[in-house]
């Protein structure tokens, strides 16, 4: 008795935990197979909190630092991605990174 109990609670618990799921994991899945934006990486909110302290709040540069209001129009995402990364003149590479570093890069190559 005490087996087949144990058994059914076993049971129960593989069924309830594969009938479970991350509904949102699926969905960065599914966003990464689409060639789409992750919906955990939100671009403009990385660029609020990291690049307008130096580019302005509407990107439009200040003091020593560039307008890149309109960068994708002279840079490709690749060539962004590369700033971002590496750095250049004064700016210093690592400042974003991973996908948000790529989400930035490919928001920012479409402003024009």
């Amino acid at each position: 008795m005490k087996k087949t109990l144990l058994a059914m609670l076993f049971g129960s618990a593989l069924v309830l935990g594969a009938c479970g799921g991350n509904d949102k994991a699926k969905e960065e899945t599914t966003n990464e197979k689409n060639g789409s934006e992750t919906a955990a990486v939100d671009a403009q909110q990385i660029i609020q909190s990291k690049c307008i302290s130096c580019h302005g709040e509407n990107l439009e540069g200040q003091g020593n630092f560039p307008n890149i209001s309109k960068i994708g129009a002279t840079l490709s995402k690749k060539e962004i991605l590369d700033v971002i990364n590496n750095g250049k003149n004064g700016m210093p590479g690592g400042l974003i990174t991973g996908d948000d570093a790529d989400a930035v890069a490919q928001w920012l190559s479409k402003q024009k």
